[in-house]
């Protein structure tokens, strides 16, 4: 693989801000789609919409001059369903389906936004959320499972098996542990704020749904915008997309992480001295697989130029590579386009009414004031 070619694999682009036609000329490894983005910027779009774009962005991605041509990955939020389709079935937030208490209940959950998702051609979903909310101040508290880090565990490991599956068959669906490392743990639960506490509190408690997601076979995790100040031990680790001690040396060297780290959106402009488009400490920290939703070229453009100028290894960016496609490999992506699954294209593959029921039923908790509660 030439560098251009090599650092489109690492860049995954917003599908409002690139064209198939783009994704071939580039080499790009991945797009998704936020919140508020759909086929032809229609919120209405139906299934075969989503499913044709899919197949577009896929040919494409085979149509390269490339050796030997890599399929793209789409990733969307389906974090409780996929609700980004008009008309697929939503299930209650995380910190429901935490309350219900019922990791079974969880793995068919996320065996259903499987399905939904290929329905829609779309491979790869951006959850579960593995973080340990302690303070409700933080607003992202609903996504959290669980204050307790054990149930965050064992929900982490159903949920990826839920996803997954059998990673490579064509109901399959790449899970993501997010957002690493210690989002539910920042100081007054300020959002992408700084967790204030030791290193025995970040790995025991925080990092717990990570050990529940590996054990699971896990692939892809998302760094968190948060930060991590050890103040007790005097080591200020700064933006979890800039800290190699973390993302290196923790999750893939002794955690055993060998799937892919994806930041998050425009994560690596919150590093210091980066911006959205320019980011070599956080390709050197760790990161395999950059979101960069509106300035892809000229992070692609930028990148290409680190590398020349021997500011981010060789090294690094065919470690980045090989992991990309060691999960793309394992995720069935070179034998299986998106309009082969047998959910593709499936209206009835978006409703699974009577599962949404039943966990709002388990999710639902009664308070009783005795004893002064």
């Amino acid at each position: 693989m030439t560098l251009a070619q090599k650092v489109g694999q690492m860049t995954q682009a917003e599908i409002k801000s690139i064209t198939p036609e783009q994704v071939r000329q580039y080499y790009i490894g991945s797009v998704l789609n936020g919140g508020g983005s759909w086929p032809g910027k229609d919120k209405h779009a139906r299934v075969g919409d989503w499913l044709r774009l899919a197949d577009a962005y896929y040919q494409a991605s085979m149509r390269t001059d490339a050796q030997v041509p890599i399929p793209i990955v789409w990733g969307t939020d389906a974090v409780h369903g996929h609700s980004n389709v008009y008309g697929a079935t939503l299930f209650p937030h995380n910190i429901g389906l935490g309350a219900a208490r019922d990791p079974a209940l969880v793995e068919q959950v996320a065996r259903a936004t499987a399905e939904a998702s290929r329905a829609t051609g779309i491979g790869w979903a951006f959850a579960p959320t593995l973080a340990v909310a302690e303070d409700p101040r933080w607003g992202r508290t609903y996504e959290s499972f669980s204050s307790d880090p054990a149930l965050v565990r064992s929900y982490a490991a159903a949920y990826v098996r839920g996803l997954q599956g059998r990673l490579g068959d064509e109901a399959s669906v790449l899970a993501t542990a997010k957002h690493y490392l210690g989002d539910g743990a920042t100081a007054r639960g300020r959002d992408q704020g700084v967790a204030q506490i030791d290193k025995a509190r970040m790995l025991n408690v925080h990092g717990q749904g990570y050990y529940g997601a590996i054990e699971a076979g896990v692939q892809t995790v998302m760094a968190s915008y948060s930060s991590w100040n050890d103040i007790a031990a005097g080591v200020d680790y700064g933006k979890m997309h800039g800290a190699a001690p973390l993302l290196t040396e923790a999750l893939k060297r002794k955690m055993g992480f060998d799937g892919f780290v994806v930041s998050d959106w425009n994560g690596i402009g919150q590093v210091p001295g980066c911006s959205n488009a320019s980011c070599a400490q956080a390709i050197n920290a760790g990161v395999d697989m950059v979101m960069v939703p509106d300035d892809w070229k000229a992070f692609i453009d930028n990148t290409v130029a680190q590398v020349q100028s021997g500011q981010i290894p060789q090294a690094r960016i065919d470690d980045a590579v090989r992991r990309i496609l060691r999960v793309k490999l394992r995720a069935g992506l070179f034998a299986h386009a998106p309009s082969a699954s047998r959910y593709a294209g499936r209206e009835d593959a978006l409703l699974h009414r009577d599962l949404a029921r039943r966990a709002v039923r388990e999710s639902l908790v009664l308070l009783k004031n005795e004893r002064g509660a």
